[in-house]
């Protein structure tokens, strides 16, 4: 039992060493191509569908955008829209009492007429934060009279798919290294975090990130999820943009809404105590960004810079203040083991179905279950997992070339156990053709003690030269390529002769046999075997045929008591080949199936055939076996 328990131990690993070689190497396949950033695209757009398939979120009151759309500019009359409008509309706005305005309009040149007014309401209004943009190669600088604190700067970073998915918070300044710069939204919520008393820190898992009141923002490291060495600006901290996703994420304001003073009430409640952007909304400003992580946009797979602002505020807010997760990722350790472990899932997946409809049922179900689990990971947690590899690797490994080499080696294994059936077959008929013969004759005798005992020894020793004849046959057999076959009177024989040649030796050897007594009362013996096509003959079948002959001619020497004739014939005729042995012997004593019998009915199914063993009137036996030596089997 326990050598049985290790030879299957021996035998799956020797199954696994050859058959699992593919999938490891698409495995390593996959590793490698993500590991010099050939899935990012892929892995993009994994994140956006499944950032675009979340349930639908409320709207973030703590955000109000002003946006300047294409009627405001007809109402202004004029493009871009002067420095004395805006003056006062940042004046009107802080009527309202917000805790910060973030002004997102370049305003490095003024726009005449009211340059000196709106200069003015920045240096009345330290709340009010102007932009500029400070990385190569176009750098816009901000209006002279505002102090640093006053600035923040809207240099984003684009996607190799032109998409935009970070936001860069602070950076240290090109121009010079030793000082720091800080983005619009980082300015913004700093202000809106100090109204509240809450202070930002330096990490503490992660020193170079921020944290404000225990919850750290993650940062973009060179690896972070599906990116492979990103660039986030020298010194930097990016963050993950987790767009909110609804229609309307935000309340949003016109220019001339503000202007016109209607609905004074509803504008304080809206205002009062928020953080308010002012930006273009028009798609004269060519202030445009790109995403698909958003399933309902005004402008499809694009977003006003304003609005852009405007999510990464949201989403700091949210993240600290109301516990919405912010995207992160495992780390390489992570991610590489999980895509390791769904490259081997479909290799064990196809030893265990090793069936093609199985195996891609459960290939399917395990890949719809890998991007649920990668969905649920991003809306509960904001954990951003390798999907997009691990489902390559997956689909592979599953539908092609794991379950095909297991089914491969599986089909190559069940070939030599049906050649080991076979060859424990073929020995069993060579011992009941040839020792057994000569054991049942001897006991017959024995028991009825109708011969001497120097005829029996005989017979004995004629036993003991039979049976290690067949073991040096076995042996020969298993070390020589040369299909053969041992009849029972020891005689060896070629199987790729004509198959009327290999009856004509079958009958002359079997009946020279002097170990059955009935052979001895013979008195005419006839044998003609017709030549056929024996193309769509195997070696094998022509080996059972070949035992066949030999069985039923053993019969009459065994059984046909009082037989004087026996006709051996193989006629061809009617598109079939019938090969029959008939004695005038004492007929079937006995209706009992035996195993020669059993043999004799498989063979027949085998050919495509008929087997009959009946008896002869008014004496005899008939054994006969036909097949249309035309079919292909």
């Amino acid at each position: 039992m326990r050598k049985r328990i290790w030879n299957h131990i021996y035998q799956e690993i020797g199954l696994w060493s050859l058959a699992a070689r593919p999938g490891i190497l698409v495995l390593v396949l996959v590793i490698l191509i993500r590991m010099v950033g050939g899935m990012q695209s892929l892995e993009w757009m994994f994140l956006d569908t499944m950032l675009r398939l979340r349930p639908a979120e409320k709207l973030d009151e703590r955000v109000v955008i002003v946006g300047i759309d294409e009627k405001d500019i007809e109402w202004v009359k004029q493009y871009p829209v002067p420095d004395g409008k805006i003056a006062e509309l940042l004046t009107k706005l802080e009527t309202y009492k917000p805790l910060a305005i973030g002004l997102d309009i370049f305003k490095n040149v003024p726009v005449e007429p009211g340059g000196e007014q709106l200069a003015k309401v920045w240096r009345e209004n330290t709340n009010i934060i102007s932009i500029e943009k400070i990385l190569p190669p176009a750098q816009i600088p901000p209006p002279r009279s505002l102090p640093p604190e006053q600035i923040g700067f809207v240099d984003l970073f684009n996607d190799a798919d032109s998409k935009n998915r970070r936001y860069l918070l602070y950076t240290t300044n090109p121009n010079n290294d030793k000082e720091d710069k800080y983005s619009l939204a980082l300015q913004l919520v700093t202000r809106y975090f100090k109204k509240k008393g809450m202070e930002l820190e330096t990490g503490k898992n992660d020193p170079n990130t921020i944290m404000i009141q225990g919850t750290e923002l993650h940062r973009i490291t060179p690896n972070f999820g599906g990116y492979v060495d990103i660039n986030h600006g020298d010194g930097g901290l990016s963050i993950l943009i987790n767009y909110r996703n609804n229609y309307q994420p935000f309340h949003v304001l016109s220019l001339r809404d503000i202007l016109n003073q209607k609905n004074q009430n509803v504008y304080a409640k809206l205002l009062g105590d928020r953080i308010v952007l002012v930006g273009n909304r028009n798609l004269s400003g060519g202030d445009i960004f790109y995403t698909s992580a958003l399933p309902t946009l005004e402008l499809k797979g694009q977003i006003y810079g304003v609005d852009y602002h405007a999510h990464v505020i949201s989403q700091i807010l949210s993240t600290v203040i109301d516990g919405r997760p912010m995207l992160h990722s495992w780390g390489d350790m992570g991610e590489y083991t999980w895509i390791v472990i769904w490259g081997f899932l479909p290799i064990i997946i196809g030893r265990l179905t090793q069936s093609v409809w199985k195996n891609l049922f459960s290939v399917g179900l395990a890949g719809v279950c890998l991007f649920s689990y990668g969905y649920v990971m991003l809306w509960l947690w904001g954990i951003w997992i390798p999907v997009a590899p691990s489902l390559i690797v997956l689909a592979v490994n599953g539908v092609g070339l794991s379950a095909f080499a297991f089914y491969q080696h599986d089909k190559f294994l069940r070939s030599q156990i049906n050649e080991r059936q076979n060859t424990i077959q073929h020995t069993f008929t060579v011992i009941h053709n040839g020792p057994l013969q000569t054991l049942a004759y001897g006991l017959k005798h024995m028991r009825a003690k109708d011969v001497p005992y120097e005829q029996l020894l005989g017979q004995f020793e004629k036993l003991d030269r039979e049976i290690r004849e067949i073991g040096e046959f076995l042996k020969l057999e298993t070390l020589t390529p040369e299909e053969s076959l041992r009849l029972g009177s020891g005689l060896i024989i070629e199987l790729n002769r004509p198959l009327h040649d290999l009856l004509y030796e079958v009958y002359s050897s079997t009946l020279e046999r002097n170990d059955f007594e009935y052979f001895k009362t013979l008195k005419v013996k006839i044998r003609n075997f017709d030549p056929i096509d024996d193309k769509y003959l195997s070696r094998e079948q022509k080996r059972k045929i070949c035992l066949f002959l030999e069985e039923a001619l053993c019969n009459v020497g065994k059984h046909a008591q009082g037989v004087k004739c026996v006709q051996a014939t193989g006629v061809y005729g009617a598109s079939q080949y019938k090969l029959c042995v008939k004695d005038n012997g004492s007929g079937i004593q006995s209706k009992l199936e035996n195993k020669g019998t059993k043999h004799s009915k498989l063979l027949a199914r085998q050919l495509g055939g008929e087997f009959r063993r009946e008896s002869l009137s008014p004496r005899g036996t008939v054994c006969e076996l036909s097949w249309k030596p035309t079919k292909e089997f």
